[in-house]
């Protein structure tokens, strides 16, 4: 490459050195072609014969002159042949150097030899050495592996040996009958704590015996008889005990609760029994069965009937309905001298019976009542009849699951064989009661205090009593409705024309509803029913279209309007105020958010902004026509059609600034008198008031129109500011 580069430089003064380095190399090579190597005879060198491919060579050519060092060579126009030279010279020149350099370190060399030479006869003896150790060492980890196969062989004898005394052991001392155990079986009470371990002890041994006979071990015949002898004492003892606590129950004033701890504390021996002689098993559970039936049966029946001697003498009939006049009862309404008696259709303090308090307050004792002379109603003996069952019930469900170790229905059937007597008695003498009953506020509280009972068995996960409940249910609900249904057809068909003389305080009959209403509201909070609350609407529309015919029979429009309110108001009083003075458990839902409370607000409101409208028609009437109509035309734009009416509206301001003081005061006496409830009352002055001042002052508006302006009649208006200060002095105060 240096001796083209060479070529190039002294191609003579033709070749531009300034040029491209390609465009040099080829006019080089371009004048040597054409030069002296025309006269060359190559041979097989010849690059001018067709067997020679010049792309290569082209090729070569182009890849030597993208060399950095070509490149920078030829933009210089550096002589290629002379930097060839150069670079000869300068290798030469390094050679020598490296030579002297080397001859210069040529001792250190040796001595580098020589110590090289050393370490690899010391390392040749170290392997030696580590070789021998190997050797000892392969040795040494077979005895090792000896030693362990002799170990574990040792070890595993060891264990073998272990496990045969261990299994050995266990076996004679289950089959060895310890004397202590023979002579506590025998001869000590089973009450002691002794008898019980041991008797533990000898369950134990019989299971063994058992498992060992099963597999026909030889040493089991030596203890069998042993063991059968203990068993059979010891099945004597404990049936023996288990009798004499069961017969205990039957005697007269017995707790029987403490007969039956007791034999919780030992239901060992019942397990024992079971396991080891299921006939003494057998008799001792049917005759618990037996006992405790007849027990329950006598006390519940003999409870029952002295709680009835402390109810109500008198009590609802048929003829106790809501929709009867007053003149024709001769029963139960015609004897207010009964003060410790609530009305039919009052709930009064009957309500608290629902309290947790009082639903799992104690029972009843007929004969301290008696001898107090009190009374109570069928709830309240209801209340305590089944709070007994339900007590007694759950606890001996859960002694029958625990000593007789019975779960699921196995523990239903058996308490229903000692219950199931005393449940029939309890079902038909309910049965008797509704068939005659037509108190329906009973009959429901009745029915609450079965579902609050219900609840409290489900929540202590005791389901012996939930066909009962559900039996109850099934008496009671269909009498309530029915009982309902009666008061509903009674308002329906009743005549107004035979309920007395008119008069427009509120009725009885409505009185009598909305006592009621509130009552089953109020109770019906906690356990909502679909159906009781469609009865009670049902009632509802009855007594609004009672309401409604009544009314009819007035003969002015304004003392209907007074009868309505009137018992509107008298309602919508009672419905909250019971709920108020309800106890706190029953106040679940405001009175506000009932439905009864809501729609009579709302037939209130029509009825006295009508009764409003009437009062103040006599006295203002002409003022109100005069505005409504005005009012009317100006919302057309006809206004100008009353201009011709200055006669009319002089009148009507004259008599009004003269008149109105007296009128208002006639109008509040009158809304006072007409009305029963002092409070009913005022708020009828002031919205009659409040209208009126609104009607004056669409008065004032219309004649400050463009078409009354002139009306020289309009400087006696009184000032609406004033009007409003004077009428606050006639509005009442209570």
């Amino acid at each position: 490459m240096a001796d083209v580069a060479a070529a190039a430089v002294g191609a003579g003064p033709d070749v531009n050195t300034a040029g491209n380095p390609t465009e040099i190399a080829m006019a080089y090579l371009q004048d040597e072609t054409d030069g002296d190597m025309m006269n060359l005879n190559l041979g097989e060198l010849d690059l001018t014969t067709d067997e020679f491919i010049l792309d290569e060579v082209d090729i070569h050519i182009q890849a030597n002159l993208e060399d950095d060092l070509v490149k920078e060579a030829l933009k210089t126009g550096v002589d290629l042949r002379q930097y060839s030279k150069q670079v000869e010279s300068e290798l030469q020149r390094i050679e020598q150097a490296s030579i002297k350099d080397y001859i210069k370190e040529s001792q250190n060399i040796a001595l580098l030899h020589n110590q090289i030479t050393a370490c690899d006869s010391i390392l040749e003896r170290m392997e030696g050495m580590l070789s021998g150790f190997q050797s000892d060492l392969s040795s040494i980890s077979s005895e090792i592996q000896t030693l362990q196969q002799q170990s574990v062989s040792m070890n595993v004898r060891l264990k073998n040996r272990q496990a045969v005394r261990s299994h050995l052991s266990q076996l004679v001392d289950e089959l060895v009958v310890p004397g202590a155990m023979i002579s506590t079986i025998l001869d000590s009470p089973v009450t002691e704590q002794e008898f019980l371990e041991q008797l533990h002890e000898l369950n134990n041994k019989i299971n063994f015996a058992k498992e060992l006979s099963f597999r026909e071990t030889l040493a089991c015949s030596d203890i069998q008889d042993i063991v059968d002898r203990l068993k059979l004492k010891a099945v004597s003892k404990i049936r023996e005990f288990i009798l004499q606590k069961i017969y205990s129950f039957r005697k007269p004033m017995t707790n029987y609760q403490i007969p039956q701890n007791t034999l919780l504390k030992y239901r060992f021996f019942y397990q024992f029994l079971l396991a080891n002689e299921r006939t003494v098993a057998k008799e001792i559970r049917d005759e618990y069965v037996d006992t405790m039936s007849k027990i329950y049966y006598s006390y519940f029946k003999s409870y029952s009937g002295r709680l009835l001697k402390v109810q109500y003498e008198e009590v609802a009939d048929k003829d106790d309905l809501m929709g009867v006049e007053d003149t024709a009862k001769k029963g139960f309404f015609s004897k207010p001298s009964l003060k410790s008696r609530n009305t039919i259709f009052t709930l009064g303090q009957r309500g608290a019976i629902l309290s947790p308090a009082e639903l799992e307050g104690p029972i009843l004792v007929p004969h301290t009542a008696q001898r107090g002379d009190s009374r109570y109603p069928y709830e309240t003996l209801f209340r305590s009849q089944h709070y007994a069952l339900l007590d007694n019930g759950c606890r001996e469900y859960l002694f029958l699951s625990d000593f007789f170790m019975v779960a699921g229905n196995s523990a239903l059937d058996l308490f229903n064989s000692i219950m199931g007597k005393t449940l029939s008695m309890f079902l038909k003498s309910m049965s008797t009661y509704v068939s005659d009953c037509y108190d329906s506020i009973a009959v429901f509280l009745c029915i609450h205090i079965i579902l609050r009972f219900r609840a409290i068995t489900a929540k202590r996960t005791i389901p012996a009593l939930d066909k009962y409940w559900e039996a109850v249910l099934e008496l009671l609900w269909p009498r309530f409705e029915m009982i309902l249904e009666m008061n509903i057809h009674s308002i329906r068909n009743t005549d107004p024309q035979k309920l007395g003389v008119l008069d427009t305080r509120p009725h009885y009959i409505t009185r009598r509803y909305a006592e009621f209403s509130s009552a089953i509201v109020s109770i019906n909070q906690t356990f909502p029913n679909e159906r009781t609350n469609t009865l009670l609407g049902q009632l509802q529309v009855e007594v609004e279209n009672f309401v409604l015919k009544m009314a009819a029979e007035f003969p002015s429009r304004r003392d209907q309007l007074i009868f309505l309110i009137n018992n509107y108001d008298m309602m919508l009083s009672v419905l909250m105020s019971v709920m108020v003075v309800l106890p706190p458990f029953v106040q679940e839902r405001a009175a506000d958010d009932s439905k009864e409370v809501e729609g009579f607000q709302q037939l209130l409101l029509a009825r006295t902004q009508e009764f409003i409208e009437e009062i103040l028609s006599p006295p203002f009437g002409g003022m109100i026509a005069f505005v409504k109509e005005a009012e009317a035309l100006m919302e057309k734009g006809q206004l100008d059609r009353l201009k011709n009416e200055e006669a009319r509206i002089t009148q009507l301001v004259r008599g009004f600034s003269g008149t109105w003081k007296q009128s208002v005061e006639s109008m509040s006496q009158d809304v006072m008198r007409s009305f029963t409830n002092f409070k009913n009352g005022t708020s009828i002055i002031q919205g009659a008031l409040t209208q009126l001042i609104q009607y004056y002052h669409g008065f004032h508006k219309i004649l400050n129109q463009p078409t009354f302006r002139s009306l020289a009649v309009r400087s006696e208006l009184i000032n609406l500011h004033h009007l409003m200060v004077e009428v606050k002095k006639h509005k009442p105060n209570f």
